[in-house]
C-alpha cells in the first residue's frame, strides 16, 4: 500500500507540474471553480451562488454574436442534492450575465450535473471524481446550443495543503473524441485551520484534442483565492490574471454557498 501510495503522489505531482507550465485559453464561463469531490449529505439540498466580474477582459467576442468579455458580470446560482455518501446530482438555473456591453442583463441557458465521488473525501490523503455536465446554451453565450462537460477529479490532503487538479473535457458534439476541448484546471491551497484557506488556482482552455490551439492563441489565469467555511456560510473569493494576450488581464470571482 505504501508503495501505491508513492505511486499516486508522484503522477500527481507530475500532473500538476505540467499543467502550471502549460499555455493555456480561457474562455468567458458561468463557474471558476475547482472541484474538490466534496458533495452535500444525502438528503441535504445546498445552494451555491457563482459570480464573476471582468475589469479588465478581452474588448472583442469569442464568436460572432457573442459577449464581450470586457467589464461583463457573470454567474450562476448552482442547486445541488446529496442522493447517496457517493452521487450529487445538480442544477444550475439560471446562468445569467448582470451586465455585458451592448446587451445589460441577460439569461445565457442552464445545466445539470452528475458529481460521482469517492465516499468522504476529506477523511482521505488521496481522493478523486467524475463530474458530468450537459448544458443549453443561449445563443449570445455559446455558438454550440448543446454542450457537455467531462471533469475527472484527482487530489491529495497532504494536511495542511491541499492538490487539486481537474482535467476537463468539454464536448460540442462534433467530430468525435479527438474534438473534445482541454480545458484543465488546478489547485494548490494552504489550510490555515479548519475554516480558513489560501489558493492558488490555474485555469486553461488549450484547444481540441486534435490540434491543439497556437500559443500565441492560447491564454492562461492564475488566480490567487482565500476560502472562509462556516455552517452558516461558506464563502470563495479571489483574483485572477491574465499571463498571455489572449487572456482577460483581470477578472474577480465570488462564491457563497450553504445548505438550505
Amino acid at each position: 500500500m505504501k508503495f501505491l501510495r508513492r505511486i499516486d503522489v508522484r503522477a500527481l505531482l507530475i500532473m500538476t507540474i505540467a499543467l502550471v507550465l502549460a499555455p493555456a485559453a480561457f474562455a468567458q464561463t458561468d463557474e471558476i471553480q475547482v472541484y474538490d469531490a466534496v458533495i452535500a449529505e444525502p438528503g441535504v439540498v445546498n445552494l451555491m451562488l457563482h459570480n464573476n466580474f471582468t475589469p479588465s477582459g478581452q474588448k472583442t467576442p469569442a464568436f460572432p454574436g457573442g459577449l464581450i468579455p470586457d467589464r461583463s458580470d457573470n454567474g450562476a446560482l448552482e442547486w445541488a442534492y446529496g442522493v447517496t455518501d457517493w452521487f450529487e446530482a445538480g442544477l444550475y438555473m439560471p446562468l445569467y450575465s448582470f451586465y455585458s456591453k451592448g446587451r445589460g442583463a441577460t439569461i445565457n441557458g442552464g445545466k445539470i450535473r452528475m458529481l460521482f465521488v469517492k465516499p468522504h473525501a476529506d477523511d482521505h490523503t488521496f481522493f478523486y471524481g467524475m463530474n458530468f455536465e450537459f448544458s443549453y446554451n443561449a445563443k449570445h453565450w455559446d455558438p454550440d446550443r448543446f454542450t457537455s462537460e467531462i471533469r475527472p477529479i484527482i487530489g491529495l490532503h497532504l494536511h495542511p495543503i491541499d492538490i487539486i487538479v481537474n482535467p476537463i473535457l468539454d464536448n460540442s458534439y462534433k467530430g468525435g473524441f479527438k474534438s473534445l476541448d482541454f480545458a484543465p484546471s488546478m489547485r494548490v491551497a494552504y489550510n490555515f485551520s479548519s475554516d480558513w484557506a489560501g489558493a492558488i488556482e490555474e485555469y486553461a482552455d488549450m484547444g481540441e484534442l486534435r490540434q491543439l490551439l497556437p500559443r500565441a492563441e492560447q491564454s492562461h489565469q492564475l488566480w490567487a483565492v482565500v476560502d472562509r467555511g462556516s455552517k452558516v456560510l461558506a464563502i470563495e473569493a479571489g483574483i485572477g490574471f491574465g499571463l498571455t494576450s489572449a487572456s482577460d488581464k483581470v477578472t474577480l470571482k465570488l462564491m457563497l454557498s450553504r445548505d438550505i
